[in-house]
């Protein structure tokens, strides 16, 4: 029995970075020949070139949004699968809707990495209360806890009085959902005198898990560590027992751009997250999430050394509607590009007088010289809608993703 999953977890992070970029390449090119959306997507682009992160950067996002119109028009995988329907193990739907495909093969989503840094082992038995139904979430846990070599009861969500029986006659050792559902669990078996101490380690996800939640789960008797995936792209990063942010999973790609743009940002800014898949059912190329994050520089305390990130940070997708306008971060992205001298900028909603208000923030070193006329031109050329424009030095504006802060949401 070892730390680590396998190797792939402690290998240099040079030989990591050269391995991923030849993956995306052969990715990139997989996708052009065999997945009609992406053979359009990709027109302009050549594998061949993408030899470094910052190449990789110019290559065109997919969207999550995009999936849903994309699906409408040429269903059911808006062109984006590279196998026909019935090559498929399991076609799942989340919310939009969106279908989601699961291929054939061991831990599709790859959540048996996750699973072992959390510390299931082969012979445990993982009580599953993810969802098992249309959403692949009990899918993943499921396979992941297969792979390792573990028993699973499929027990899904809801029915808290029988899950506590079968707890208290079963004895699993381990559990995976969500964290709130971990700490009811032992309470109900304790009401109706039943034993659910057997369980003594988990992965959960879902939700937040915030410290005082973490702690009451672990007077329970019960350690937990986070995953962190999504329906589309499967495992993204997970928890490892150092606590120190979460290591990205080994089968994907990951990186942190602008929020509503594609282009990375600085190690430890808080960006949008962009996967890269590296199955070959579902070859989501540069996938934007909409969640964000941030980069933590170093190695782990475990000793795993692939980049490590500081988890779920909100949503990217900041939309607002401004007198009748809707507003999009990628609109502001793209007022910002027009205009170098902003080293970065937020636009601010409040609404005053019954009146709705745009004020565009910038940091910037730029002395005036009409610059805030000419952004605020911008502006109402990108966006439909008239913003005023104040400066403000480097450094001035949170790092917290944020390209749209809508007051009149908390005001």
């Amino acid at each position: 029995m070892t730390e680590h999953y396998d190797e792939l977890e402690v290998r240099d992070p040079d030989v990591r970075e050269v391995g991923l970029l030849a993956a995306v390449r052969e990715q990139i090119d997989h996708a052009k020949t065999n997945a009609p959306y992406f053979t359009d997507h990709f027109a302009d682009v050549d594998p061949r070139a993408i030899t470094d992160r910052a190449a990789l950067g110019g290559v065109p996002v997919t969207r999550k949004s995009d999936l849903i119109d994309q699906q409408k028009k040429n269903p059911p995988f808006g062109g984006l699968a590279a196998v026909p329907l019935h090559q498929l193990g399991r076609i799942f739907q989340s919310p939009g809707p969106i279908y989601d495909p699961e291929g054939f093969g061991k831990d599709y989503w790859r959540f048996a990495r996750a699973m072992y840094a959390a510390g299931i082992r082969h012979g445990d038995v993982v009580h599953n209360s993810f969802a098992y139904h249309l959403t692949p979430a009990g899918s993943m846990v499921e396979s992941g806890a297969h792979a390792i070599g573990c028993a699973v009861i499929p027990a899904g969500v809801g029915n808290t009085e029988l899950q506590a029986q079968i707890i208290a006659d079963l004895k699993p050792t381990a559990y995976g959902g969500t964290p709130s559902f971990l700490k009811i669990l032992p309470e109900k078996a304790a009401e109706l005198g039943l034993d659910a101490s057997s369980i003594s380690k988990g992965l959960v996800g879902g939700e937040a898990l915030p410290p005082p939640l973490r702690q009451a789960i672990k007077d329970l008797g019960v350690g937990v560590y986070q995953g962190y995936g999504t329906a589309d792209v499967g495992s993204i990063a997970y928890e490892s027992p150092a606590l120190e942010g979460m290591i990205v999973d080994e089968g994907i790609v990951l990186e942190i751009v602008e929020p509503g743009g594609q282009m990375p940002v600085e190690a430890g800014e808080v960006g949008e997250v962009v996967v890269t898949t590296l199955n070959k059912e579902y070859p989501l190329v540069r996938f934007a999430t909409g969640d964000l994050s941030a980069v933590l520089t170093g190695v782990s305390p475990c000793g795993r050394t692939n980049m490590r990130i500081r988890g779920w940070m909100g949503r990217a997708d900041q939309s607002a509607k401004v007198r009748g306008m809707f507003v999009h971060p990628s609109q502001i992205m793209a007022v910002l590009s027009r205009h170098p001298e902003i080293k970065k900028g937020r636009l601010v909603i409040v609404n005053e007088d019954g009146r709705d208000q745009m004020v565009l923030h910038c940091e910037t070193d730029a002395t005036d010289n009409g610059l805030a006329a000419g952004i605020s031109e911008t502006i109402q050329s990108v966006c439909k809608v008239r913003g005023d424009v104040v400066f403000g030095e480097p450094g001035s504006l949170a790092d917290d993703g944020k390209l749209i802060d809508d007051h009149r949401a908390i005001g």
